[in-house]
């Protein structure tokens, strides 16, 4: 497969759009439309995630409890529990998939994302110390701990994938991970099962859920996300001059120390706080940023956007479709997206030229 990457750069675009790997332009007027449509698309998502579970209540139910609250058992169920539940699901989804495409673009790494690469794992980790062994309840004492472990897993993966024949390549960033992941995840196992009262608090969060969103979690997450989008966004051109190669990134004026630190302040803000709201849910920052490519090309100043955008539509419809599989139960949203994304891992880690993508 011709590589994507290697046509990135200002002297990309030629003409009505920027070249592909496949010799393909697409045009700006194109891309923005498509970005048009996965907005409506999110917002279609957002009012089915409003309506639908145990109960359902039609968009008429939703205006009135947001317009015209009344006390009602339908308006306390759609204020109090859909719509933080919903919010929540739109914050995560969107830190989470810019944190993967920024993750890819920084690392030149098609493997890159919260949960391979031990940022879900590290932050896990951090947050359950502060709930079993210093007693932190609420999101603004533990985010803080969520992000350190973030990005000290971010900084221990990337030096233990950079040692050796080769430098970082996706397939030992990607093992150096998982070793990690499987590490953390013991040690967060061993706290948890010492502490019965930090295990009650932390089983459903583990496996990633939304089920315990509130207005209070969003108010105290929306700065920190707010402040990684900004970051990630501005990101774009340079990532796609990082895609030329350091050293022609280098001659264009990019200086590459400010970068990589900026992007990882951006995934340890969007990551951290993603999984202190909803616990570590996989795969959506791995599979979003491909989807992303295939649409737009290898522009990182378009995946980006795309990826903020189409990231919430999925991990909403995955707790959506968690609702109802297993009513009157419900299956949480981070198995949903465990079961959709591990296939798309292994087809990735299966592609005879993964490392040139």
């Amino acid at each position: 497969m011709k590589n994507l990457v290697a046509v990135e750069g200002p002297d990309a675009v030629k003409g009505s759009g920027l070249r592909d790997g496949f010799g393909r332009v697409r045009g700006g007027g194109l891309r923005a439309g498509g970005l048009a449509v996965a907005c409506v698309v999110l917002l279609g998502a957002v009012l089915l995630s409003l309506v639908a579970g145990n109960q359902w209540f039609g968009p008429h139910d939703v205006f009135v409890a947001a317009a015209d609250f009344t006390g009602s058992d339908t308006d306390r169920v759609i204020r109090y529990l859909r719509f933080p539940r919903t919010a929540v699901g739109l914050l995560a989804g969107a830190a989470l998939g810019l944190a993967g495409a920024v993750m890819q673009g920084i690392t030149r790494n098609p493997l890159a994302d919260p949960g391979i690469l031990g940022v879900n794992a590290g932050a896990a980790l951090a947050v359950v110390a502060a709930i079993g062994l210093l007693g932190i309840q609420s999101l603004t004492g533990y985010v803080w701990f969520a992000m350190g472990g973030a990005l000290v897993a971010t900084v221990v993966v990337y030096l233990v994938g950079s040692v050796g024949r080769g430098g970082a390549t996706p397939v030992k960033l990607a093992l150096a991970g998982a070793a990690l992941s499987a590490l953390l995840g013991s040690v967060t196992s061993a706290i948890t099962l010492l502490d019965l009262s930090t295990l009650n608090e932390f089983r459903f969060w583990v496996v990633g859920s939304l089920t315990l969103a509130t207005s209070a979690i969003v108010a105290q997450a929306l700065p920190f996300i707010a402040v990684g989008i900004v970051l990630a966004l501005a990101l774009g051109r340079s990532l796609n001059q990082l895609a030329l190669g350091e050293d022609l990134a280098a001659t264009l004026g990019t200086r590459i120390w400010v970068v990589r630190l900026l992007a990882a302040l951006a995934v340890m803000l969007l990551a951290g706080t993603a999984t202190a709201m909803a616990g570590p849910i996989a795969f959506v920052g791995l599979a979003v940023p491909h989807v992303a490519r295939a649409l737009v090309g290898a522009d990182y100043r378009w995946i980006l956007p795309y990826s903020l955008v189409l990231a919430p539509t999925v991990l909403l419809l995955a707790d959506v479709t968690g609702r109802l599989v297993a009513r009157p139960d419900e299956l949480q949203v981070g198995i949903i997206t465990a079961l959709i994304g591990a296939p798309l891992f292994i087809a990735l880690v299966r592609r005879r030229k993964l490392a040139e993508l």
